[in-house]
């Protein structure tokens, strides 16, 4: 919940030579191995301080984050992503509650470890609940604990529980500023240099990526002019501005204004759905899973548009209004124009606008509007470069077939996108229903029926007859033949670069055991562990006769995803994790819980270290016995348990990880 008193912030700076260190820490966090140390990047402070309200007390809870790492907000959903900050209270029963625990306004910004958008806060931030304590009596005290989660740009730590105890007399008469400005100086995004490495800042890397969404809007702009819908109004709308305005100039003005009002029709639309849902519900959304089904489904209906089974239309009333207004004259007359341009090409620019708003759908208030800002530009720049220049009017093809066999494209082309929002949504629910050869082979068919489309082999209802191929299309159906000869590898294991990122992860795919489980080895270069669990892996290695090789991992960590697919897939590597070693993953963030005979608390360094899921049993192993709390990390055992050879973290060499290996390995006596 967002404090209800916020002060005037401080607009003092800090002196560059500061900032230049913070940057330099970054930097020096980021670039160090990650195996070298317990890592204990926050550290808490907890009082008791009179509250605004008359008669109350704040029970404040102060995080102080280094240089580099943020810690989440409590409104994160519990279910996905990070472990959200909660709060568990022992108070006495005279203690009465007075509303929620609030926070500041959290930065909200995409986070690479878990690939979505988070609220999160950098340097300190104050959580405080208000009590009455006017019922309680002097010996009374206020008992619980914080469990939080901290990430940097390439991995988390496990969560942990922070407890604390105050007497209810122990009241400080000063009060904190509760939401001290964020200084900002760490990048977010996934990489591993520093800012002052070159790096790009958080807000440069928002600009970055709202450039790229006016990018596609407009390049969903100029697919647009395309449709049958939208070309043929090119020249008879431009015509209609040079022969009706007195002056040449006078045409031109007017075709501008036509297209500004294009633009500020589509771009208004883009600030209205942003107005009325609101940024939260628009971040809450983009990141669901069912919304991602409803996107899914949205396409598919679109693209089945596109291929003529039907037209999306709106209500020809709404055309009519808009023509007869547009009789009036003057600028009242031009928008009208306009506005008539949008309803009636409504049937091919609504799916686009509609895939447009989709692939902008990531909680950002600017989005919408940059996406629809793109199309809109593009969809009003030939109206006010042909009516600047009508001589070019005559180089513009023929309307004919040609632009069907457009839409039909697109339509593929929208039915092919649909599938990445439902494998959004199957990821996030590990339904193992969208996994890797399948979201590859589906991308294989649609290349290829494209480019069998192109190559006149069949046609749609609505299409003219193919009397021969031009240049253009047969060079764009090679393209798309080549890109379904490349996806088919991908269906067997490889990488497929070209569109890295795009479909499923290599480790969710039916070869590996789908949707990230422990697969029975390795397949084709890739590995992965035999084991979750300690018991057994040992077990497994004394019947074997192998070492057991330890890796400590995490769902929500980067660099080990970098280590199993730039590293474990050297051949080498591949070939000793697989054969040489018994290998165990043991995942420090797995929210499982223990059964309740396993629950218990133990210490170390200090600290209380409560053992109620599998991710706390193995992160404690970690720290306890290996002195460690970051990952990956990699340890070789013998069969007593006990190290054998060096240990390894993060590196993309994969020769100093076989240097790691084989001391492992020649340090173990069967």
């Amino acid at each position: 919940m967002t404090s209800p008193f916020i002060p005037t912030p401080s607009f003092d700076v800090l002196p560059t030579r500061l900032a230049s260190w913070a940057i330099a820490l970054c930097a020096l966090v980021l670039w160090t191995p990650s195996f070298g140390q317990i890592e204990d990047p926050v550290s808490w402070e907890f009082s008791l301080v009179n509250s605004e309200t008359e008669g109350l007390q704040d029970l404040v809870m102060h995080a102080s984050v280094d240089p580099c790492w943020h810690i989440y907000s409590q409104d994160n959903d519990p279910n996905e992503g990070p472990v959200p900050t909660m709060f568990e209270w022992s108070f006495p029963e005279q203690v009465a509650l007075q509303g929620e625990v609030k926070e500041c306004d959290p930065i909200m910004e995409y986070d690479p470890n878990f690939m979505m958008d988070l609220k999160f806060f950098e340097e300190e931030v104050y959580w405080r609940q208000t009590l009455d304590l006017s019922q309680t009596q002097d010996g009374d005290s206020l008992k619980g604990y914080v469990l939080f989660m901290v990430c940097d740009a390439s991995m988390c730590l496990p969560p942990e529980e922070i407890p604390f105890a105050l007497s209810v007399t122990d009241i400080s008469s000063a009060r904190p500023d509760y939401c001290p400005p964020s200084q900002h100086l760490c990048p977010h995004a996934e990489g591993d240099h520093g800012a002052g490495d070159g790096e790009t800042t958080g807000e440069e890397e928002k600009e970055e990526g709202l450039l790229w969404t006016f990018l596609l809007g407009f390049g969903l702009g100029l697919a647009a002019l395309l449709t049958p819908c939208v070309f043929p109004m090119i020249p008879m709308t431009v015509s209609f501005f040079t022969k009706q305005s007195k002056t040449r100039a006078e045409g031109i003005r007017n075709a501008l204004i036509y297209g500004a009002f294009i633009i500020f029709i589509y771009t208004g639309l883009g600030l209205a759905l942003t107005a009325f849902f609101g940024v939260d519900v628009l971040n809450v959304i983009s990141t669901d899973p069912f919304f991602n089904v409803f996107l899914f489904l949205l396409l598919l209906v679109f693209g089945a548009s596109f291929l003529g089974a039907f037209e999306i239309q709106l209500p020809s009333s709404w055309a009519n209004k808009a023509d007869q207004a547009s009789d009036r004259g003057g600028i009242v007359g031009i928008f009208f124009m306009a506005a008539t341009l949008a309803i009636v090409s409504f049937s091919c620019t609504g799916p686009l606008v509609g895939s447009a708003l989709a692939g902008a759908a990531n909680g950002s208030f600017a989005a919408p509007t940059a996406v629809m800002l793109g199309f809109s530009s593009a969809l009003a720049l030939p109206f006010g470069l042909f009516s600047a220049f009508p001589g070019w009017l005559n180089s513009l093809p023929q309307s004919g077939g040609w632009l069907n066999s457009v839409k039909v494209v697109l339509g593929l082309l929208e039915i092919g996108f649909a599938f990445k929002f439902l494998s959004n949504a199957d990821l996030v629910l590990q339904l193992g229903l969208l996994q890797r050869e399948l979201f590859i082979a589906i991308w294989i068919a649609v290349s290829l029926a494209i480019a069998f489309y192109l190559f006149g082999w069949f046609t749609l209802p609505h299409d003219s007859k193919v009397e021969r191929i031009g240049v253009f299309r047969f060079s764009l159906g090679m393209a798309f033949f080549m890109l379904g000869i490349y996806l088919f590898p991908g269906m067997w294991g490889a990488p497929v670069k070209l569109i890295s990122g795009f479909p499923p992860p290599t480790f969710y795919s039916e070869w590996q055991g789908g949707g990230g489980g422990m697969a029975g080895g390795g397949h084709q270069g890739h590995v992965e562990a035999r084991f979750d669990d300690y018991e057994e892996g040992l077990a497994a290695a004394r019947a074997e006769g192998k070492p057991m090789l330890l890796d400590f991992t995490g769902w929500a960590c980067v660099n080990c995803r970098k280590m199993e697919e730039q590293v474990w897939s050297d051949p080498e590597v591949a070939q000793l994790l697989t054969e040489e070693v018994v290998l165990v993953s043991l995942y420090v963030d797995d929210r499982t819980e223990l059964p309740e005979e396993e629950h218990r608390l133990e210490q170390y360094g200090g600290k209380d270290f409560r053992i109620r899921t599998i991710g706390n049993k193995w992160s404690y192993l970690q720290a306890s016995e290996f002195d460690r709390n970051a990952q990956p990390f990699y340890v070789m055992m013998d069969h007593d348990g006990d190290q054998i050879g060096g240990s390894a973290g993060y590196d993309p060499d994969a020769e100093l990880f076989v240097d790691f290996l084989r001391d492992g390995l020649s340090s173990f006596v069967h």
